[in-house]
């Protein structure tokens, strides 16, 4: 292909359908890169978009999703994508990666960002700064529901087998009833500022039922919830929540297997269990479903930046800021917590 007839432009409202076709087509696309995340960002946050496509003789070669988030706290970032695990540039050739490449570097430079970041699979730019703090874990999924079952290694197949035997139930709810309040209350005892609740009615607003909420029941009360994607043949369980019972009954470990079981029912054939930092609880926590962590390439071209951006709870910085998050009022952190979260990208 000639590099001189790409030409890299705009998403428009007329162009998700193709969009979405040619992220379906690529290999290496994720759910992150499909185009509803451009309405999302602008519906829930108010973030402004730069979705970008290369085209050629009327057909899209390339496609680059960028958010541009904006926070007098936590400072001013072209990304693909923040509030996701994956993003970046998806081309079907060289000639059209580089161009958009150069656009969004080109784009950065413009809107005086401090910086542009690409959140990789597989390191694109190894010349520019990259964090190695996160991790993500993906694993396949065997055909049989049983077989799914005996490769969860033995200590925390027995965790599952006890959430079982506690009677514990799951459902596929038709909206965020009984998720939002369980995760609101869980991210605060976390220390950290709770998403809006119009952010994940937006999420399934837009996505339709490859966003779905499953909850795991004890008797008639609900003890863990978690939000879910699902992408061609892959389920990527996202935010999920318990409540203080949870662990007494197993909760988690009885939710990520109702919802493995029925990805597998579905014909599902890939569990991402998404990214964790590097030896943090949930980092543990997958490591024993026998998943293997993978590393992550969060790859930065710096503007006004003169250093990678460290915004995550394990900087010493924040420490003061969770504690006190911690001993708020819920229903004042869930009042402020939205207000600051829509920067946490």
């Amino acid at each position: 292909m000639d590099a001189s007839s790409l030409q890299v432009r705009s998403l428009t409202a007329v162009d998700h359908a193709r969009w979405d076709a040619f992220v379906e087509q690529r290999p290496e696309a994720t759910f992150f890169h499909r185009a509803g995340w451009a309405t999302v960002m602008q519906r829930a946050f108010g973030h402004a978009v730069h979705f970008l496509l290369a085209e050629a003789d009327g057909a899209i070669r390339g496609v680059l999703p960028l958010v541009h988030v904006r926070s007098r706290l936590f400072g001013d970032s072209l990304a693909s994508i923040p509030f996701g695990v994956y993003g970046g540039i998806l081309a079907d050739s060289p000639a059209a990666f580089a161009a958009l490449d150069r656009a969004a570097c080109a784009l950065a430079e413009e809107l005086r960002v401090d910086y542009l970041e690409y959140r990789n699979l597989e390191p694109r730019h190894p010349e520019w700064p990259t964090k190695d703090l996160y991790v993500t874990f993906r694993k396949a999924l065997a055909p049989e529901v049983e077989a799914n079952m005996n490769a969860i290694p033995r200590k925390q197949r027995r965790m599952v087998r006890k959430g079982i035997k506690a009677g514990l139930t799951s459902t596929f709810d038709p909206d965020l009833e009984r998720f939002y309040p369980i995760f609101a209350a869980n991210v605060r005892r976390l220390g950290t500022p709770v998403f809006s609740r119009r952010y994940f009615e937006t999420l399934r607003e837009v996505f339709g039922d490859d966003c779905r909420v499953l909850t795991a029941m004890h008797g008639d009360q609900p003890v863990a919830s978690v939000v879910t994607f699902y992408f061609r043949d892959e389920v990527l369980p996202y935010y999920g929540a318990g409540t203080p019972e949870a662990r007494q009954v197993a909760g988690y470990d009885f939710l990520y297997w109702e919802l493995m079981r029925r990805a597998c029912e579905d014909g599902c054939r890939v569990f991402d269990f998404g990214r964790s930092k590097l030896d943090t609880g949930s980092y543990s926590f997958k490591k024993n479903w026998g998943f293997e962590p993978q590393p992550l390439y969060y790859e930065y071209h710096l503007v006004r930046a003169d250093a990678m951006p460290n915004v995550n709870p394990l900087n010493p910085k924040y420490r003061y800021f969770i504690a006190a998050w911690k001993r708020l009022p819920l229903p004042v952190a869930n009042w402020l917590g939205p207000r600051l979260s829509r920067s946490l990208g």
